[in-house]
């Protein structure tokens, strides 16, 4: 389990901020983890801002909603940028599904980490053909912590850290739940895939 370098709200007295980052597949607890994090900042007495994409209205338009239907506020907003301008002067800022931002989502987290906030990501690493994720991959890079999590395979049982979807949509980006996609190991992911070619 992760455990916060800092949680007091000494931020406002001029240390830096730093970026964390909770990667992994469909099903594997990123959303829960981003949550408890939030959760323990505020009970911490922080300020804290949340946002999310504002195509990702699966299970709310408004807040943040993991698959256990653990939920906390957030704000939609439509491009990475608007972060900076809604963030104001809060200690924490936390986003969700950071893989449907553009590109500019990286910078946006260097300057509120640079800044001296805490920003917290959370977001799919590998998109459902198992390749890095938009711009996923460079904020990795510049995080100072990163957490991966993992599913469990709905074929074999073992540790899942890739998506599969369930359906022949070959859009990149295809919103859905179980009836769309499943969590799967390495072996079963590309055993599927390569089954599929033929």
């Amino acid at each position: 389990m992760f455990i916060e370098p800092q949680l007091g709200r000494s931020n406002r007295s001029g240390k830096s901020g730093w970026i964390e980052v909770i990667c992994g597949c469909m099903f594997s607890g990123k959303t829960e983890e981003l949550i408890r994090r939030l959760n323990r900042a505020l009970i911490a007495k922080q300020k804290v801002e949340i946002f999310k994409p504002t195509i990702d209205t699966r299970y709310h338009n408004q807040k943040i909603v993991s698959h256990s239907e653990r939920e906390i506020r957030s704000t939609p907003v439509n491009f990475a940028n608007d972060i900076i301008l809604l963030a104001g002067d809060c200690d924490v800022v936390g986003i969700d599904e950071a893989q449907f931002f553009d590109d500019a989502i990286v910078e946006v987290c260097n300057s509120l980490a640079n800044g001296g906030k805490r920003v917290i990501v959370a977001g799919l690493d590998m998109d459902y053909e198992g390749k890095p994720f938009g711009p996923m991959p460079n904020m990795l890079a510049v995080a100072e912590y990163v957490t991966k999590v993992h599913a469990i395979c709905a074929q074999t049982g073992e540790l899942a850290s890739f998506s599969y979807r369930l359906n022949e949509n070959d859009s990149k980006v295809m919103l859905g739940e179980k009836e769309a996609y499943e969590a799967r190991s390495r072996q079963a992911f590309f055993a599927a895939r390569e089954k599929g070619k033929n």
